[in-house]
């Protein structure tokens, strides 16, 4: 017995199964945590190595180059890039879409375990950073101080990080720019020389004092006792009365007589202010699988009980909420899914004139919708933007199928049919087309989980999300649909006419009088126009051919721009300065200021600003948030919500710049929009220079930077190279060296000990452990001859002066070196403003051209263009592997090779509404809008299959082919038109939405609702016309076949 039988047989049964299912998905829903996007995997590994005072040049030379080596023979490595800058070593690996990440680690982790002895003393433990969406910084806090900032770091994390990382869900809580507490044993290296003591000594002496240390057990009686040798410093006082030599007389040398003990705030080489003032940011992350908002609200709740009990002078302001974002993301794709709700009821209601047909349809919705919180949960998978983007895609397809079946149950019902018998006859008519156009979908929808790149990262959980939900209202629509159909619905009272049976209207009705014969005088004007084409389908094929190649002119000329992803207005601004090279930070931090005054009088949206300035040396966070050098400011611009204020965050960051541009000081500066995650949008063209020799690099860059700055809409023109610095270079004699008894390692180490100082161990107070720096006093460190003058000690005990073993030579070297695949190279980047970026892109790309490069140069157009053009590259396979497949599930139900020909000639019509439509709405043809393209070969087809179907069935039943079609688009325009309707008014909302992150979705109800237009029109006249011609075309060549037969037969008859 087949399904919709069984339903309509067993009512009650029918109805039950359906209402566990929406309680189920209800359940579901509940327990589904939100998030702001799937939770994705990229194939990016990141280790982060810190050397606190290595410059980037040796970075490069001794930890990045190291590591690249032996990183190069991971599997599945796709490429490696690497930056070298002060303090700090980043490598990216990027692997093979599909490998194994957790096993990638372990082999990078072997491979660093092995590499670290060789790595120099002092350098960090490689960190190794496996990237998901769940490691994004979910929350960030601005905390300002004034009287308690020396010890803000203390507080916060005794009074605010304790209680914070109590709450489910944290993953981990930081501070970055918060003052660390040092203490500095600032040592006179004429005293040392006096008593002939070394750094080391003292060093060695501060922490051989400074003991805490486990010593056996010792029985007494019947007693054991633990014996610990406990002698810690617990005030900083105490070190300067320790001893560090005795002297030939007897006489004690204590560290007071060499050395000024400094209990202090740390150096400052890294600046964290907000609005002006002394702060510090606190980082909030996620564990994986938690509830983001959930978890933000919390951290909300808890800081309000805090706040009260920290010193006053402490504020604490947010700069960046994801819950803000989801919550605003979703709530306008979930009123874009109740607008939808709302358009598809009244298109049915319209078609329909029946308030219960239109419940039976409508009831698709919310069940379809529901039972997808099901697959959600048994997926691990969240609430999120992109799984309520898929719903607010599939709202107008997922009552498709059950309008087909409760249309054709109301015409068999007007034409007399009891309800029962009318919803099982209807239901078997269609039911093979109901289930062909939801294969259709699948396969469409299906090929867009498995393939990988950026493409198959973002859309991957729509593709499932999707399918799921159609398959749901397929079953809903040949079960369900039926069922209610066949108890809902009133059977009409009927009589003929002109022989032929019709139903008795209430004419007295308005809806009678002006909908229903609205809807009559169309059925009759479309069979009479399709009749006309039918006539002269050699002038419909022609003017449909001419509509379609005019439709690419806007393509084929570039009246259409190209980019990559849409840019988002989520409130948020990233701007770098940078003033000349060699600046010390205190210069730097007085240009900041200025700038943060001036732009907080004369922007008022500006909530919060956040500067950063200068590099860190402590690594993990703080060293993401520092630059490579003491001359470059950070910004991050908390501009408020979008409704909140009447400019855009476009036009607001063009004040911005015109702002910075008023300071002479600042040599060059950027300002991007953010995206959701917190960063720069990114969405840029990067031309990549390779070479090894900087001048030639430099050279070419600094050529291509000029010419770009001559092409309008190039904004943001930034070389990723900063200017060169001064830097001293200690170059060591090595013969020298040997015959002191010394190497160049063992003395790098001595200097590096005078100059950035040794760690001679931690001074403890509560709980807390502060490092002790021995170093020269910063008298004696601060000129090229105080270093000349460096006293370093032989294995022997001789005395040798620095200036005996090396020579001092200035040079001016990058702050920054970047690699990729193991060769350097530098970024010249440039954001599209005004202009698409396809088309700067070809600018660019003729103008790189036309630049003669020096021996060993050699230049790539990358960045954002070389993403989209490897995304448009998968979606240009994906969709020729869905017009195959759909050409195949078509091809088996008619089975036929030509028929599926005849309805994918909707397939080119669609794409000329999505160009017309793009070209009218000014929307680039970018990612999402491809990814629409592509979505409509399986929704245009559709309304196909059905028309063809019924042509067929109209044909068995003996009528005349221009007939059976005739009759069969009349029969099947109300259908069409409702399936097309519904899917049009239900992409509405996305396409018109103006809430916050709605610019990403609004290219793909662009490119659906032009595209599905078009091909409506074209289904509805050129397929009909098309069968005509292939089918006359078939019936010719099979009556030529037969009476090639009759006449061999007749021949061998004689």
């Amino acid at each position: 017995m087949s399904i919709y039988k069984s339903s309509i047989n067993r009512p009650i049964t029918t109805l039950l199964i359906f209402v566990g299912v929406m309680i189920i998905g209800i359940f579901s829903l509940i327990k589904l945590p939100i998030d702001q996007l799937p939770e994705m995997e990229p194939p990016y590994i990141s280790v982060m190595t810190t050397y606190a005072g290595g410059s980037a040049s040796e970075i490069e030379t001794n930890i990045t180059k190291l590591l690249e080596n032996g990183l190069n023979s991971v599997d599945g490595l796709v490429e490696i890039t690497s930056t070298s800058k002060d303090n700090m070593s980043l490598l990216n690996l990027e692997l093979e879409w599909g490998e194994d990440l957790d096993e990638a680690v372990n082999d990078i982790r072997a491979i660093i375990d092995i590499l670290y002895e060789q790595l120099p003393e002092g350098c960090s433990k490689p960190l190794i950073f496996k990237f998901n969406t769940s490691m994004m910084p979910i929350m960030m806090y601005a905390v300002t101080a004034e009287e308690s900032y020396a010890g803000l770091e203390k507080i916060l994390d005794e009074k605010v990080i304790s209680v914070l990382n109590k709450i489910e869900g944290i993953g981990n809580l930081s501070i970055a720019g918060s003052p660390k507490r040092y203490v500095y044993v600032d040592v006179n290296p004429n005293k040392l020389d006096a008593y002939n003591l070394t750094v080391e000594a003292i060093g060695q002496a501060i922490s051989g004092n400074n003991i805490d240390i486990a010593a056996g057990s010792v029985k007494m009686g019947k007693e054991q006792y633990q014996l610990h040798l406990k002698n810690e410093y617990l005030e900083s006082e105490e070190i300067n009365n320790i001893v560090v030599a005795n002297t030939f007389d007897g006489k004690q040398v204590f560290l007071r007589d060499v050395a000024t003990v400094r209990d202090t705030l740390k150096d400052v080489t890294f600046d964290e202010k907000i609005n002006g003032k002394d702060g510090a940011r606190l980082v909030v992350m996620k564990r994986s699988n938690a509830n983001t908002v959930e978890i933000c609200e919390n951290v909300e709740k808890e800081l309000a009980k805090i706040i009260p009990t920290l010193p006053k002078d402490i504020k604490i302001q947010q700069i960046y909420a994801a819950s803000t974002e989801i919550n605003n993301a979703i709530n306008g794709l979930t009123e874009s899914i109740m607008y939808g709700f709302i358009f598809v009821a009244l298109v049915v209601l319209f078609f329909l004139g029946r308030w219960r047909a239109t419940l039976i349809i409508s009831l698709t919705i919310p069940i379809s919708l529901v039972v997808s919180f099901i697959y959600l949960l048994f997926t691990d998978s969240s609430i999120n933007i992109i799984s309520l983007s898929s719903l607010t895609v599939a709202i107008g397809m997922v009552v498709d199928d059950a309008i087909v079946v409760l249309e054709n149950i109301s015409r068999h019902i007007d034409r007399g049919a009891a309800p029962r018998e009318a919803s099982i006859y209807a239901t078997n008519e269609v039911w093979v087309a109901v289930i062909a156009t939801t294969l259709v979908l699948v396969v469409v929808f299906v090929p867009l989980t498995m393939i990988g790149g950026m493409v198959g990262m973002m859309f991957k959980e729509m593709g499932w999300v999707i399918t799921f939900v159609i398959v749901v209202s397929t079953i809903v629509a040949i079960s369900l649909t039926p069922m209610l159909a066949s108890k809902l619905l009133k059977a009409k009272e009927v009589t003929v006419k002109d022989g032929r049976i019709v139903s008795v209207e209430n004419k007295d009705s308005w809806y009678q009088r002006v909908v229903v014969s609205f809807l009559d005088k169309v059925d009759m004007w479309y069979a009479d126009f399709l009749r006309t084409c039918l006539r002269n389908k050699k002038k419909t094929i022609l003017i449909a051919f001419l509509i379609f190649v005019i439709s690419l002119i806007p393509l084929a000329t570039g009246m259409i721009g190209t980019g990559f992803m849409p840019e988002q207005d989520v409130g948020r601004l990233a701007v770098t300065m940078e003033l000349q090279q060699g600046t010390r930070i205190e210069e730097t931090m007085k240009l900041a200021r200025k700038v943060e005054a001036e732009l907080s009088g004369s922007i008022p949206e500006i909530r919060i600003i956040a500067t950063s300035i200068g590099s860190s040396d402590e690594g993990g966070m703080t060293s993401l948030f520092s630059s490579a050098s003491n001359s470059k400011v950070t910004m991050n611009v908390n501009i408020g919500r979008k409704y909140q204020r009447e400019r855009s965050i476009f036009q607001i960051a063009e004040v911005v710049s015109k702002t910075i541009a008023q300071f002479p000081e600042v040599a060059k500066y950027q300002v991007n929009t953010s995206s959701g995650m917190g960063g720069a949008e990114g969405t840029s063209i990067d031309i990549e220079v390779y070479g090894y020799d900087f001048e030639k690099t430099n050279a070419v860059t600094a050529e291509i930077k000029e010419r770009l700055s001559k092409f309008k809409g190039a904004r943001n023109i930034k070389v990723s190279r900063e200017d060169d610095r001064p830097e001293l270079k200690i170059v060591f004699d090595k013969e020298k060296l040997a015959i002191n008894g010394l190497n160049a390692s063992t003395a790098s180490i001595f200097v590096r000990n005078r100059i950035t100082g040794m760690n001679a161990g931690y001074l403890h107070e509560d709980g807390e452990e502060y490092d002790i720096i021995v170093r020269l006093a910063e008298e004696y460190r601060s000129t090229i001859t105080d270093i000349e003058e460096i006293t370093l000690m032989s294995p022997m005990g001789a005395k040798i002066k620095l200036k005996e073993l090396a020579s001092i030579e200035e040079h001016w070297t990058p702050p920054n070196i970047e690699r990729k695949n193991r060769q350097r190279y530098v970024k010249v980047s440039v954001t599209p403003v005004g202009i698409s970026l396809g088309d700067l892109a070809k600018l660019i790309n003729t103008e790189v051209g036309n630049i003669e490069l020096p021996t060993g140069i050699r230049v790539n157009v990358g960045g954002s263009y070389e993403d989209q053009q490897e995304a448009f590259a998968d979606i240009g396979l994906l969709f020729i592997l869905i017009i195959m497949l759909v050409y195949i599930v078509m091809a088996s139900q008619f089975e036929s090779y030509s028929k599926p020909f005849i309805i994918m000639m909707a397939v080119p019509f669609a794409i000329t509404g999505s160009i017309l439509a793009l070209y009218i709405t000014g929307v680039e043809l970018n990612l999402v809008a491809a990814l629409g393209i592509v979505l409509l070969v399986g929704i245009v087809v559709k309304n196909g299959i059905v028309l063809v179907d019924y042509i067929n069935l109209m044909r068995d039943r003996g009528y005349e082919l221009n007939e059976a079609v005739a009759l069969s688009g009349r029969s099947r325009l109300r259908p069409v038109l409702m399936t097309a309707f519904t899917t049009i008014l239900g992409m509405v909302p996305m396409a018109l939405s103006t809430s916050e992150g709605s610019e990403v979705w609004v290219p793909m109800g662009v490119v659906v609702i032009g595209g599905l237009l078009v091909s409506t029109l074209v289904t509805l006249i050129i397929v009909p016309v098309l069968y005509v011609v292939m089918v006359r075309r078939g019936d010719r060549e099979k009556e030529e076949k037969l009476r090639k037969q009759f006449i061999f037969m007749d021949l061998s008859g004689d």
